[in-house]
């Protein structure tokens, strides 16, 4: 009697696991020997996944109305619009989390990698819209600020998305299947490419906030440990798909362990550095800790006239 795999096996796939089968070969669902070479992760891997997903939105429900009636008093463009992507983002990666037997079923293949590949995006919309936002010269606000993050985002998202579905879709490459390690270098070329770039935005951010151009970006600490945090992360994925990427085992335990983290952790992180402290105001005033510094910077001047 076989018993189920735990998170730790999971994290300690090796990189000799057997290969999983092209996308081709698994989208209509007649391979069925597929399912049985797929190592699946086990029960303690879902369950992490699942319980601080949910765990993330039960409280995104329970705040929901106090939430909502702050938005509303607020008016602020940015922030509305940034809330309800969390959300989105936020059910997305639920349903990643709940649904992840899909991908050892060669006939759920094509739902699977779908589901993948819009969670990924609403994720890293949030991650690209804040720095966008960050990054901007001149810190228009209101519509003028919303326009502006969501296109720079919307456009780099698009970009990546696109690419990630022709790597699925168009070569069969198993960017979001189970048994990563035993895929070929094309799966580990384009994650580690993908690093790179998030992980150099970061850095060039922390060099401009420590050099003499620091008056360029707003005056918020908490931007800034978001960032360094980020980066740091950055580059320890970015060592995990070098390291897998070579053949080495512990590169593909590191990856596994950053990919759990990503998905359990950046959503309420994102959440308490932006949006805990806009939410928990008790008056709607601008001469607030939090938006005393926006204002400073000008983030928020149209959108509180």
């Amino acid at each position: 009697m076989s018993t189920t795999p735990n998170l730790t096996q999971y994290l300690n796939a090796s990189v000799n696991a057997p290969t999983i089968p092209s996308l081709p070969a698994t989208v209509d669902g007649d391979d069925r020997s597929s399912s049985t070479s797929l190592n699946c992760h086990g029960l303690w891997y879902d369950a992490v996944l699942v319980v601080s997903s949910l765990l993330f939105l039960l409280y995104l429900a329970f705040h929901a109305k106090k939430n909502l009636k702050k938005l509303s008093n607020g008016s602020s463009y940015i922030m509305i619009s940034y809330y309800a992507l969390v959300w989105v983002a936020a059910l997305l990666n639920l349903a990643w989390s709940a649904l992840q037997g899909w991908q050892c079923s060669g006939g759920k293949a094509v739902a699977w990698n779908v589901l993948c590949l819009f969670t990924a995006s609403a994720m890293m919309c949030l991650e690209i819209s804040l720095v966008a936002f960050l990054l901007q010269d001149n810190y228009t606000s209101g519509v003028d600020a919303l326009a502006q993050t969501f296109l720079i985002s919307g456009i780099v998202v698009s970009v990546d998305m696109l690419l990630k579905a022709i790597y699925v879709f168009g070569f069969g490459v198993p960017l979001f299947m189970v048994g990563i390690g035993g895929t070929t270098g094309a799966l580990w070329g384009l994650w580690f490419f993908h690093k790179l770039l998030l992980t150099a935005v970061y850095g060039f951010i922390l060099f401009v906030h420590f050099s003499k151009w620091r008056e360029k970006l707003p005056p918020r600490p908490a931007f800034y440990n978001y960032i360094l945090i980020m980066f740091a992360f950055g580059a320890v994925t970015l060592l995990a798909c070098g390291l897998a990427g070579i053949g080495a085992g512990f590169g593909i335990w590191l990856y596994n362990l950053t990919d759990i983290c990503y998905h359990s952790l950046y959503l309420p992180f994102l959440y308490v550095t932006f949006l805990a402290d806009f939410f928990q105001e008790e008056e709607f005033l601008l001469d607030n800790a939090y938006y005393s510094e926006m204002k400073d910077a000008g983030f928020f001047d149209a959108d509180w006239d």
